[in-house]
This record gives structure tokens, sequence and C-alpha cells, in this order.
């Protein structure tokens, strides 16, 4: 399991590599808060990640919402791998409930 954060002047970059799950919620929540915190753009790539539960999930999508109500952009970037697509669709969702960025 692998969690990076990378800031810049405009945007925080979020990489979630490997198995994201109820072991790693608290680090993920920890850098999600501070992304959050820095007031500026915030983007999540997936693009190495093999599994997300649905403890990552609900903390993605807790952090878009706070973003949306705090005015601060908040998006999934690059592609979803299929193998976490496919895990969404087993566990009833249809769709990631966190938005992609604009190509």
């Amino acid at each position: 399991m692998a969690i990076t954060l990378a800031e810049s002047e405009a945007l925080s970059a979020i990489g979630l590599e490997e198995t994201v799950d109820i072991s790693s919620a608290a680090e993920l929540k920890a850098l999600l808060v501070k992304a959050l915190g820095a007031g500026q753009e915030v983007r999540v790539s997936l693009e190495g990640a093999a599994y997300l539960d649905v403890t990552a999930i609900q903390l993605l999508w807790a952090a878009e919402r706070e973003a949306r109500s705090a005015g601060v952009g908040f998006a999934l970037e690059g592609p979803i791998p299929e193998r976490v697509s496919a895990a969404l669709l087993d566990a009833g969702f249809d769709r990631f409930p966190v938005p992609e960025c604009a190509r």
C-alpha cells in the first residue's frame, strides 16, 4: 500500500497505489485533510490502485463533498483501473462517487 501527497502552489496531488483499505484509512484521511487544508485544487490518481475498500471510497467521497462546500476543486485524475471499477460494481456502485477531472 502506498499513498502519496505531492503539493505545488496550485495543486495537491494524491496518488493511491496497490491496496487501500481499512488498515490505511488513517493515513489516507490525514493526507486528504492536509490537502484540503491547503485550500488548493486536489487531484486523486487511482492509476496504480489494485483495490479500494468501502472505507477508502467513503473517505474520498467525504473529501469531495468537503471540498465542494469549501469551494475547492476535487476530482479523480487519470483512468480508473478496470480492477477498481469491477470491484465498485461488485459492491453496488454504478460509478465512482467522485467526479473525474475534465480532460
